[in-house]
């Protein structure tokens, strides 16, 4: 495995980028003015500081898959951890939220 492959397979929580599953919740972890300034379409923003309180009533379902952002991939890292912990089994960090948005070949809409 390359540098480049091993990084992205840290990115996205141990699975290759190529594997992020289609139609998976979007969840992103930055603050509310960070995401009001540019988030990826349909993506639900559960800011780092309120995701343990959130997360567990926003996505209910264990076994949904969900793709985590942030605008480096550090604070969806950590919010991939934590759901980790509380038994979800479809977690992808994706990165940063401009890279995310090419390979998944969505819009990045700006308000909220």
């Amino acid at each position: 495995m390359g540098l480049f492959s091993h990084f992205m397979a840290a990115v996205s929580g141990g699975k290759d980028a190529s594997d992020l599953p289609e139609g998976a919740c979007l969840i992103d972890v930055r603050t509310h003015s960070e995401y009001i300034s540019g988030h990826i379409e349909g993506a639900i923003n559960i800011p780092l500081d309120r995701f343990n309180h959130d997360i567990q009533r926003v996505v209910a379902d264990k076994n949904c898959p969900v793709i985590l952002y942030c605008r480096s991939g550090a604070r969806s890292g950590h919010a991939l951890s934590v759901m980790q912990q509380l038994g979800y089994h479809h977690v992808f960090n994706g990165g940063g939220v401009g890279s995310l948005a090419l390979r998944l070949q969505k819009e990045v809409k700006r308000g909220a």
